[in-house]
């Protein structure tokens, strides 16, 4: 299908900018600010059309990618390259064997063993038949070149020779340095990390280990030091009255609290009152293209222990050898930059790394999980003020299907540790399902960039049968009581392209799934989690009373200005913008829908930054997105943060501040942001929560944005009842239940949902098993990854006898022959049963 259909663009609504340009003495006029009667701002291309004709070098669907966020080595704490040993120049002495020792005594005993050449021994000279010492003459004497002919003296060694033996000396320790390492820092340290993390293959038992003893309960605050799992250690910094919580024989406590102001995991969180102040952690569980240098964290205790060796033994080549060994690994995704198709996308990087054998195939990906986020992120997140994370994850931590090259099940296993890093620094989670099958948004960050295939297209209704499947599977676990306290938002589509698939069809999509969620956790406060609803691209205003009633559901909208028209008005001039584009909307929203949250934003206000449209698809700014922006200026402004001056840093930081308050509730995006592997530094500075805090321009606490909008008529808390779980919650009108019952009558581009493939529930059931702990005196209980007992349908499997598509298929494909209706089994989730 045409990518130039004019009903798949969204517009952007421009900025109030206008004034003198005091750098250059010119008049800019920028385009004015977006409405503020409006209720939703979009992220950029909201459709492929916007890209270009089809023929047209950009890919299909190519949109912004956020980003794979921080570097490994670009923090305080983090390892560095280390200055040379060559200053030195030591050598190794050449010793000169020049003599040898002769043989003094008498070999057939005529002297009684006495030294023979003594002249001043009267006694040997006297009775005994001394001999005095001949003289020698011309280097003879009598009886020594008898001993010359048995003792040989050692030859003089060249200086050749002495640089040959120092040569074997070094490619000797060099081996040790090699071999005692990689076995005590890679493959002992792998053998025990095999214990506690599972296989590729299957996902790890949930069973608990019980070893010895550990000490008592320990909670701390600022200023404590933290052991990691790897031996590492920091120090644990916290200004907010901040407490982390963590005992091995208890590790589902919940006592642990993130600032003073912010309630422990143990005490209720007040939605609506109590502010979410959270941060995303992008790029971790879901990659997206951003340059990030990628060295596994087996690499890197190798790397260190051998220059150490090295150094020590004042082998400066040893050393260099050893960096280069290490360092030559580039970034995630640049390390395939100079394959015949690059890497754009999960899809296709799974696809370089498994073909690369001589890396490590698809575990790399696995490296990537264990290096880009750890525990220290989570305590350095609590101490920035903040009490959310927002983690973004794909289907695949469950299974994929159908040659799907994701690597399956890992990442799970790290979700699992950021349930563990959360609970320890009182932080609570949004669980963002980021990537279901078939795409439902076409960009990178959904798995696969191109076409949209969820709700959409001939695969459209069994993708939806899957996703659905997939939010049973992570509901039931989260729903536990061993986690329902730590991850208690559960964002169940990231961004849906609404207009492909229709606001009815999506409405339907998000009905069922609240009813699965529901079903898994039950209603009621406090039982399951928040069910986060992307806006798809539509108004906020054009959610209100869909879900009436509905149980602890939040709107999520993801207000980006950088994307729209672009201009060089300073930064100093957005001052209040995020007040007059988002904060009566958010206002509104708060009081018609309910809970309304910013699931992304950031700093930027030009769309500058490395790979933020797509791997090599340019920028607006700058002209060289698309080819059909005009060029504004240099995107060097935007990102030489490390040239901000004292002004600039005040202006973003201004900017932030708005942002949190018109917002109210937010996830920035995202934590952090990698270096580029080619100028050493984070070239899109505006996105990234880490540097800003490390140079500036972020604040150290976010509280300080109370009040900055000087909003003249906030929405005053609290939420109605029914919209937190109390009276009245779950009350759905029947009428709208079935008005949005399941499935749709139709699918976007494929016609009747009678007529397309399906799937029958029929399958049997992944079950995400728990974490295991090094635990004391008993097993520890982890859930068996199933809240409710009574949920038995199976999982969506094929009808046997018929055809199926690639779920990742042209949604302008004709659909196969239909199957014959009997064989179907299109079961909805019944609604729950509300609270009294």
């Amino acid at each position: 299908m045409s990518n130039n259909d004019p009903t798949r663009n969204v517009a952007y609504d421009p900025l109030p900018l206008t004034g003198d340009d005091q750098h250059s003495n010119t008049l800019y006029n920028a385009p004015p600010s977006p409405d503020p009667r409006l209720s939703s701002f979009h992220t950029p291309q909201m459709t492929p059309g916007e890209l270009g004709p089809d023929d047209s070098a950009i890919p299909l669907g190519a949109a912004q990618p956020r980003f794979l966020g921080a570097a490994l080595y670009d923090g305080p704490g983090s390892p560095a390259m280390r200055d040379s040993f060559a200053s030195s120049q030591h050598t190794i002495p050449n010793s000169v064997y020049g003599s040898s020792v002769y043989a003094l005594n008498d070999g057939q005993g005529r002297f009684e063993g006495s030294y023979r050449d003594d002249p001043r021994d009267s006694y040997y000279a006297g009775e005994h038949g001394g001999v005095p010492m001949s003289p020698v003459v011309a280097g003879h004497s009598r009886v020594l070149e008898e001993k010359r002919a048995a003792y040989v003296p050692p030859k003089t060694k060249s200086r050749r020779q002495v640089m040959i033996a120092a040569i074997i000396v070094a490619i000797i320790l060099i081996i040790l340095a090699v071999v005692i390492p990689v076995y005590f820092f890679v493959l002992k340290p792998s053998n025990n990390e095999s214990s506690s993390v599972p296989s590729h293959s299957a996902h790890p038992s949930s069973s608990a280990s019980v070893p010895t003893p550990s000490a008592i309960a320990v909670t701390r605050g600022d200023g404590s030091l933290i052991t990691m799992e790897d031996g590492t250690t920091f120090t644990y910094k916290n200004q907010f009255g901040g407490t982390w919580y963590w005992d091995e024989n208890d590790p589902f406590n919940n006592g642990a609290r993130p600032q003073s102001w912010s309630p422990a995991l143990n005490e209720t969180f007040r939605y609506g009152i109590d502010k979410i102040r959270g941060v995303n952690v992008g790029g971790w569980l879901n990659t997206e293209p951003v340059s990030i240098v990628f060295c596994s964290v087996r690499s890197t205790r190798l790397f260190i222990f051998l220059v150490h060796v090295c150094l020590f033994a004042r082998l400066f080549l040893c050393a260099v050898f050893i960096v280069i060994i290490i360092y030559s690994s580039p970034a995630l995704y640049q390390k395939y930059s100079s394959n015949p198709t690059p890497p754009v996308d999960e899809w296709t990087l799974s696809l370089a790394m498994a073909a690369d054998t001589a890396s490590g195939g698809l575990s790399q990906m696995e490296d990537h999980y264990k290096t880009f986020i750890t525990e220290k992120d989570f305590a350095e997140i609590a101490g920035a003020g903040l009490n959310f994370v927002r983690i973004p994850i794909g289907y695949w931590a469950i299974e994929v299907r159908n040659g799907e090259p994701f690597l399956p099940k890992v990442s799970w296993s790290y979700f699992l540790k950021a349930i563990k890093w959360a609970r320890k620094y009182g932080l609570r989670i949004n669980l963002d399902l980021h990537a279901l099958p078939g795409s439902q948004n076409g960009w990178n960050h959904s798995g696969r960039l191109g076409t949209i295939g969820f709700l959409n297209g001939p695969m459209g209704y069994a993708n939806a049968q899957r996703s659905l499947d997939y939010i049973r599977i992570f509901a039931e676990f989260i729903s536990q009581p061993q986690y329902k306290d730590v991850v208690t938002i559960f964002g169940i589509m990231n961004e849906p392209q609404g207009t492909f698939m229709g606001q009815d069809q999506l409405s339907r999509f998000y009905l069922q799934a609240y009813n699965i969620i529901r079903t898994a956790g039950g209603t009621g406060a406090g039982n399951g989690p928040y069910v986060s609803l992307h806006d798809g691209f539509f108004s906020r205003t054009s959610w209100v009373n869909v879900f009436p009633n509905a149980d602890r559901v939040t709107l999520d909208t993801h207000p980006y200005l950088c994307f729209n028209g672009q201009s060089a008005a300073p930064m100093s001039s957005y001052a209040t913008t995020p007040c007059t584009s988002w904060g009566a909307g958010v206002n509104a929203s708060m009081g018609s829908f309910g809970l309304t949250n910013a699931g992304e934003f950031s700093n930027a206000v030009t769309d500058c930054g490395l790979f933020l449209n797509g791997v090599g698809l340019g920028t607006r700014y700058e002209g060289t997105y698309s080819g059909v922006w005009p060029r504004i200026g240099s995107c060097t402004t935007w990102t030489d943060w490390q040239n901000y001056d004292r002004a600039t840093k005040a202006a973003i930081r201004q900017f932030s501040l708005a942002s949190m308050d018109a917002l109210q509730d937010y996830f920035f995006w995202t934590w952090k942001i990698g270096n580029s592997s080619v100028s050493g530094k984070v070239e899109t500075p505006a996105w990234s929560y880490q540097l800003g805090l490390e140079n500036g321009w972020m604040p150290t606490d976010p509280r300080e944005a109370a009040g900055v909008c000087g909003n003249s008529s906030p929405w005053t808390p609290p939420l109605a009842a029914w919209q937190t779980g109390g009276t009245g919650a779950g009350n759905i009108p029947s009428s709208v239940t079935s008005a949005l019952a399941w499935p749709p009558p139709s699918i976007s581009n494929g016609g009747a949902v009678s007529t397309l493939p399906a799937y029958t529930p029929t399958g049997p059931i992944p079950t995400l098993p728990g974490p295991t702990f090094a635990a004391a005196t008993a097993s520890i209980d982890v859930g068996n990854g199933w809240a409710n007992a009574a949920d038995t349908q199976g999982l969506s499997a094929n009808i046997p006898g018929c055809q199926y598509l690639d779920p990742w298929v042209d949604p302008g494909t004709a659909p196969p022959p239909a199957c014959a209706a009997a064989q179907r089994r299109d079961e909805p989730i019944a609604a729950p049963t509300p609270a009294p």
